[in-house]
């Protein structure tokens, strides 16, 4: 009778023991998830690859190369990623004045992964989908942001927006307005 109680005494602590290592290592990476990045690459702060590749993934499958890299829809998303999301001078023009896909690899350099949380869903002029932004978790957003920062600051920054009525200096596709 003893030897049942002190085993099943075992088994439950055991499983309890087990159950509290899985909640504080699902705890941890949810925290690696959504550390905010001070994580400046080179500054010794260790981002998990697992978010690093979520970004990765989110990039080419959401769309963000089809705009803010050069080339990349037309080549069928061959460009080298070291290429990618460097902005781009063709310009998109309708009745909102004439956009660029703005240089991500810049702008996310002068960001927190807070701020970038709060500029991430805000509406922004057209065609940029922030609505398909403003509808992402905070994970996937964050992964987006430190996979943009892995990749370092490349490029130029992407021409200003243009007002309506005004003549763009670059080429243009031009929305049915």
């Amino acid at each position: 009778m003893k030897k049942r109680i002190i085993c099943g005494s075992a088994a439950i602590l055991l499983t309890g023991l087990t159950a509290a290592m899985f909640s504080l290592a699902a705890s941890q990476t949810r925290e690696a998830a959504i550390r905010p990045a001070a994580d400046h690459p080179g500054s010794g702060a260790v981002i998990d690859t697992v978010v690093v590749e979520r970004g990765r993934y989110l990039a080419r499958t959401a769309g963000c190369n089809d705009c803010h890299t050069p080339g990349y829809a037309g080549s069928n998303g061959t460009v080298a990623e070291k290429d990618w999301l460097i902005g781009d001078s063709i310009g998109w023009q309708g009745p909102w004045g004439t956009t660029y896909p703005i240089n991500l690899r810049l702008f996310v350099q002068n960001l927190t992964a807070e701020q970038w949380l709060l500029v991430a869903r805000q509406p922004a002029r057209p065609p940029m989908p922030w609505f398909a932004l403003r509808d992402m978790t905070d994970q996937d957003l964050l992964a987006l942001y430190h996979y943009i920062r892995t990749l370092g600051p490349a490029g130029q920054q992407a021409p200003a927006w243009v007002p309506p009525g005004k003549a763009s200096a670059t080429p243009v596709v031009k929305f049915p307005g």
